[in-house]
């Protein structure tokens, strides 16, 4: 086919109104994030007895958060080379894969050295799944619901998030081994997920651009024919003409910076809370039902991410989002009571809940087709060095003072802010 023709695929797809594809679609991804957001924070609920029963300390033991996280890096790139030259579907079945083998090793691991190694496999997969998913949920959706689709399947990541502190509290101070359970969990969810994902189909833009382009109609053919069987909905705004893309290396540079501020505060609140809570005077067991709370906040947020995806500019909502996130830390940070940390502890986990989907879906689309996997990957991959530094700089940031550590935290949050209004306005946007 011709490029005009090629073009005339894109834009067939770009016409449909409604989710184009089976529910499964959502469910195969939406699963998997649910699994792996699960096992990204399950770590921190596990700390305190990790570190007693391997008598190491608190700061020895928040390794394993940064180790998880370099793997996180290490998986995003390596995945999303995969992606962006042999598909995404195969980089999807390879990244939950990689998080399964981990969980497993992290369980029964006999050491704190294996476990180590069991957090950077873990990492690796989850670090190539967020990539490959982002890429991926962009490549099929009209663009009008390429807000909405990526949401939608983060969701569940943050339900994954938000039942994490009540299976911990379940588990971790009832039962010496409970902590091992947990990533038993997360590596049995892993192995139902794969057969799910075979059924995938393959992302049409990702076809034109390898030349496909008998194969991508055939696929949009077919979403075609099942938006026809759905009720339509209402008009949807007006298409939005492409803009030029900046040049790979200068969205790279902005949200490698944006993604390795964000993720130090981030992660310093979904992995270190308990830590820091203990470390306060407060018993794990009163921390752990503080995060049971405040995790709810999480799933409220991302509701609300699916609501809101398509009706305001995305970075605009990202950026006040983030400068609610930080306010709500400095609250907590000036009075550390249970009633102040569950009630902004909420507002906290509900912005993460919130502005993270956006971000993904941000990101992924600053970037054209044959580099979107990777532009992803070195944006929100690398920056989860940013994540992986966290116990380094918040931990003797608290120990100072507990409210040094959560005005630190509120701080990445500030400046994540500003930066993210420097990308480009892509909402409603057909994309290269």
């Amino acid at each position: 086919m011709t490029g005009t023709a090629a073009n005339a695929i894109i834009e067939r797809l770009d016409a449909i109104r409604v989710w184009p594809y089976p529910r499964r679609v959502l469910i195969a991804l939406g699963a998997a994030y649910f699994f792996a957001f699960y096992d990204i924070v399950n770590i921190g609920d596990a700390l305190p007895v990790i570190a007693k029963q391997f008598e190491i300390s608190s700061q020895t033991a928040a390794s394993a958060i940064s180790v998880g996280l370099v793997g996180y890096v290490v998986g995003s790139l390596s995945d999303a080379v995969v992606s962006d030259r042999l598909g995404r579907r195969l980089a999807l079945l390879v990244s939950v894969g990689m998080f399964t083998v981990g969980a497993l090793i992290t369980a029964f691991s006999g050491s704190f050295t294996l476990l180590l190694v069991g957090r950077f496999i873990t990492g690796m997969g989850i670090g190539a799944e967020i990539a490959a998913a982002a890429a991926y949920l962009n490549g099929i959706s009209p663009t009008r619901l390429r807000g909405r689709a990526g949401c939608e399947a983060v969701v569940w990541g943050y339900v994954g998030i938000a039942i994490t502190p009540f299976v911990a509290l379940a588990l971790v101070p009832n039962f010496s081994n409970g902590w091992r359970a947990m990533f038993v969990i997360a590596a049995v969810g892993g192995l139902a997920m794969i057969p799910l994902r075979t059924r995938l189909p393959e992302s049409p833009h990702w076809l034109v651009e390898r030349g496909e382009e008998d194969e991508a109609l055939a696929l949009v053919e077919e979403a075609e024919r099942f938006a026809t069987t759905r009720e339509q909905p209402p008009p949807l705004a007006e298409l939005k003409p492409p803009v030029a893309l900046r040049s790979f290396w200068v969205s790279v540079s902005l949200f490698l910076a944006f993604w390795l501020i964000y993720y130090v505060g981030n992660y310093g609140w979904l992995t270190l809370a308990p830590t820091m809570l203990t470390n306060e005077g407060f018993s794990l067991t009163s921390s752990l039902s503080f995060l049971c709370v405040t995790g709810i906040g999480l799933i409220v947020g991302a509701l609300g991410s699916v609501r809101y995806s398509e009706r305001f500019e995305r970075k605009f909502t990202i950026s006040v989002s983030l400068v609610v996130f930080a306010v709500a830390l400095i609250v907590i940070g000036l009075a550390p009571v249970a009633a102040v940390i569950i009630i902004f502890g909420f507002i906290v986990s509900a912005t993460i809940g919130f502005a993270v989907p956006l971000m993904y879906v941000n990101t992924a689309e600053q970037f054209s087709g044959q580099l979107r996997a990777r532009g992803v990957a070195m944006g929100d991959g690398v920056g989860h060095l940013g994540g992986a530094s966290a116990p380094l700089v918040i931990l003797p940031a608290a120990a100072a003072g507990f409210f040094w550590g959560m005005g630190l935290m509120a701080l990445t949050g500030l400046i994540a802010a500003v930066l993210i209004l420097f990308g480009q306005r892509m909402t409603g946007r057909a994309m290269n």
